[in-house]
């Protein structure tokens, strides 16, 4: 891979991952291609004090470069940078501290002008780290997880009003949170279409499954709707439900897994690192995005959206509001029914024409990654004077 475009401008990136946890999350897509346009440094989460004092000092460097992306730096756990939550002083002058390393790094490394750029509001304290020639705030979730609506806090308001830039992934939350800054701008989750639109073989272990494929990849967590779930694989004993991915520590659906997973057509095949688990939309017969309709779902974009239509195969989704602008490419379900009558009609001849499966990828296509981190980092350097 090539030098970065712009290797004078250096961004400091706050997020709540590790570089080396799967990539489930947009953080890695989007930071990972803005390493191609400058030179970014990932900022692993600091571990809590006394998870630190109880394991081995690490002779791992701080600052390691990527030989696959040489305009991206991880900066990983210090021994004597650790996350304190009191008192709160001293956790802010901890993570100040952090990142005014990390800005010195890129100076290092020869960058002239530094951006930051922070993906939770618990990150505000860095605003006030170093002098920044751009300050940016990624929104992509709505963080107080509430299924019941919550105000915007005001931790998270005076950081919108701050930063310089705010993107946000979903329309809804451009409504709630974009007005508190005019430079607010949508940039919604995208897909790694190599990865999902290349043919490949069937994995092993659902070739062992019996068809159809109900098919759902992602982390099993307590925002799908459990009940409907139950119900429609009681209702239909021949349909296979199978599950792909992580499952959440969420207590409450406990229950409605151990019921699931003791039926003889539902199948949960576990975790996948992110490019195995990529190979599955395209073979399921029907993928499906059974949200409950809350609201925290309605603030979501999922990444599996523009994952599943990358597959060609035939899509099948709660009505939440993120969805609803592509209809035109997959199917809406509210009850029971209609989920019944939707994935029916989506194993159907008709709905397996070539030519819908070519229109679902046709709109996959527009959502790339490189296509959408190309646009911000447009904006990027149109704020920092490089464009002209």
């Amino acid at each position: 891979m090539e030098p970065p475009k712009y290797p004078k401008v250096g961004v400091v990136a706050l997020t709540t991952d590790p570089w080396h946890v799967e990539w489930m999350h947009s953080r890695h897509h989007f930071l990972s291609r803005l390493a191609q346009h400058f030179q970014v440094v990932w900022m692993e989460p600091s571990v809590y004090w006394r998870a630190t004092l109880q394991r081995e000092k690490s002779s791992a460097p701080v600052f390691a470069g990527l030989a696959d992306n040489p305009g991206m730096t991880v900066y990983r756990q210090e021994f004597l940078r650790p996350l304190v939550f009191r008192p709160e002083w001293l956790g802010r002058a901890l993570l100040r501290a952090r990142v005014r390393r990390a800005a010195a790094y890129l100076r290092k490394q020869g960058c002239e002008k530094l951006v930051l750029y922070l993906w939770n509001p618990r990150f505000g304290p860095a605003l006030d780290a170093c002098r920044w020639d751009l300050t940016c705030y990624h929104i992509d979730d709505e963080y107080t997880y509430s299924a019941v609506e919550m105000p915007n806090s005001q931790e998270e308001v005076d950081i919108i009003t701050r930063a310089d830039q705010v993107f946000i992934h979903s329309n809804a939350l451009m409504e709630k949170k974009g007005r508190n800054n005019p430079s607010s701008m949508h940039i919604p989750n995208g897909v790694n279409f190599s990865w999902f639109g290349t043919a490949v073989p069937i994995p092993p272990d659902l070739a062992k499954i019996p068809r159809p494929w109900i098919g759902y990849t992602g982390f099993v967590k307590k925002q799908l709707d459990w009940d409907l779930l139950c119900r429609l694989s009681a209702r239909h004993p021949n349909w296979s439900f199978v599950f792909v991915g992580q499952v959440s520590p969420h207590a409450e659906i406990k229950l409605a897994l151990e019921e699931m997973a003791a039926k003889k057509n539902v199948f949960f095949l576990g975790p996948k690192p992110a490019s195995v688990a990529a190979t599955y939309p395209q073979h399921f017969d029907v993928c499906i995005m059974p949200y409950v309709l809350n609201d925290y779902t309605k603030y979501i974009y999922p990444l599996k959206l523009h994952e599943y239509l990358a597959g060609g195969q035939p899509v099948v989704s709660t009505p939440i509001p993120a969805v609803r602008p592509f209809s035109h490419v997959l199917r809406l379900a509210s009850t029971e029914q209609e989920w019944s009558d939707e994935i029916s009609a989506s194993l159907s001849s008709e709905s397996n024409q070539d030519s819908l499966k070519q229109a679902r990828q046709a709109v996959a296509k527009e959502y790339d990654w490189d296509v959408l981190v190309a646009r911000l980092a447009q904006t990027l350097s149109a704020r920092l004077g490089l464009n002209s």
